[in-house]
């Protein structure tokens, strides 16, 4: 496969999902600046995680409008694969390819340890892998990353397999005392109603090396791999 690592001023874990893409899973990785229009044919385009522009305003709000947004959104529109991690989920939901909005924790801090999640569903090419109930142990960094929406879309993320991890304990089992940020209905991750756009807070390239000592997160990329036809 190809992926295009989309590059914000402010990233700071770009530079982790290339080395995970292109130096452990051996795919042909480009790093796509801002700036740019054109995605030079990737089959996955991916928002990483960091603090684009300063987190000002709303985080991710002003780089939902960045340049390359606009074809992001139209490759996405044409049933092309994105997913965004902790600060590319939230540009994901301001620029409307996810539903949703993410808040300030409810903690009022920012949150950096180790987090358990859980796969909720095998309907998408991202978490077909996962076993449902299994907990796997991402690594969390945020401040704003509380899942909300309004009833009547939870209903709807619900019912259209739409929610893929929610925050657990290490047996898996969901409580509103795992629940690091205060997320509706301990919500780690959703996709959208064609199943082609990802996001989630937790950090899958962070625990996905062995030299980490944790490769929780590889059974999403090896999911990816393994579904796609590149």
């Amino acid at each position: 496969m190809k992926f295009g690592v989309v590059i914000f001023p402010g990233s700071n874990c770009d530079h982790d999902m290339i080395y995970l893409l292109k130096d452990k899973l051996h795919q042909q990785v480009v790093a796509l600046w801002h700036k740019e229009a054109d995605l030079q044919s990737c089959d996955m385009i991916v928002l990483p995680g960091g603090f684009s522009y300063g987190d000002y305003l709303r985080s991710g709000a002003i780089a939902s409008l960045s340049p390359i947004m606009k074809s992001v959104k139209q490759f996405a529109d044409k049933g092309g694969y994105v997913l965004g991690v902790c600060n590319g989920f939230q540009i994901l939901c301001e620029s409307g390819l996810l539903e949703g909005a993410l808040l300030a924790n409810a903690c009022q801090k920012f949150v950096c340890k180790n987090q358990y999640i859980t796969a909720q569903t095998n309907s998408n090419v991202f978490t077909r892998q996962a076993v449902i109930g299994k907990a796997l142990k991402i690594p969390i960094a945020h401040g704003e990353g509380r899942f909300f929406t309004d009833e009547d879309t939870l209903k709807r993320l619900n019912d259209n397999e739409q929610i893929l991890f929610r925050y657990c304990n290490g047996e898996g089992k969901i409580a509103e005392e795992f629940n690091p940020n205060g997320s509706l209905e301990n919500i780690a991750g959703i996709t959208n109603k064609t199943k082609n756009v990802f996001g989630m807070m937790p950090h899958p390239e962070r625990c996905s090396d062995e030299e980490l000592g944790n490769t929780d997160g590889l059974v999403l990329f090896e999911s990816l791999l393994n579904n796609i036809a590149g």
